[in-house]
């Protein structure tokens, strides 16, 4: 029953985070206009949070235990692999040709000489990694990021960067396998590994973070400025 009742609260404070932000409600004199949706942004943080303290970090905290390193290394390289596919295609369309070029070498050299992107060869061969996505390319065509976003089980995100994830979901290799269990379940395997990965630095925020969320958000957005202008955004 305790977990019920806490299951409804959860609940009904997404609903009422979701009600106040669409109406533009929650702001007051000390507001960051980057987020005019805080209320409701919150309300799904802590869903997110929930889910991840519940689901995900003890499945990656039990991933990171019994996977060697060199396994563990050699999966995150096969999808970064992936990624440098969906890379190439936006800087691409941001016209950065040799950019776009050095991207196309990764994925060739990798996902042959590196076995199928297990091993990062490219790099040992000065190619670096520049891992571009669509929101970015909205961002170098001049679309403003628009108001900080908490999308469910996705995190945080902007109304571009929101718009960016359906092109990239298409520009993904993964998207075309057509097995299903196998798709899923490399998908899976992704969202796990990622989160292994990232177990040291959600320690320090919880830890160290007065307010973990305007953390989270800040680090977010200026994270995705510097990206949009290649690590030199304006004053």
């Amino acid at each position: 029953m305790k977990n019920n009742a806490t299951l409804h609260k959860w609940a009904l404070g997404v609903v009422l985070g979701m009600s106040l932000g669409l109406t533009g409600c929650a702001t007051g004199p000390d507001a960051d206009p980057r987020d005019p949706l805080e209320p409701y942004n919150r309300a799904a943080y802590s869903f997110n949070d929930m889910v991840d303290e519940a689901v995900l970090k003890p499945l990656a905290g039990g991933y990171a235990y019994i996977t060697p390193d060199i396994v563990d290394r050699g999966i995150t390289n096969f999808f970064d692999n992936l990624r440098d596919v969906r890379s190439a295609i936006n800087n691409l369309l941001q016209l950065k040709i040799g950019r776009a070029f050095s991207d196309v070498g990764r994925v060739a050299i990798n996902s042959t000489i590196g076995i199928l992107g297990l091993m990062d060869v490219a790099s040992n061969m000065n190619l670096p990694s520049y891992k571009e996505d669509f929101g970015q390319t909205l961002g170098v065509w001049g679309f403003d990021s628009g108001p900080f976003i908490v999308l469910p089980l996705f995190g945080p995100s902007s109304a571009r960067d929101g718009v960016g994830l359906v092109a990239d979901w298409f520009t993904d290799p993964v998207t075309y396998i057509e097995d299903d269990t196998l798709r899923w379940s490399l998908r899976g395997l992704n969202i796990v590994d990622t989160r292994a990965d990232l177990l040291n630095a959600s320690r320090v925020v919880d830890e160290g973070a007065l307010d973990p969320y305007a953390f989270i958000r800040d680090a977010y957005l200026q994270r995705r400025q510097t990206q949009v202008y290649d690590g030199n955004p304006p004053e």
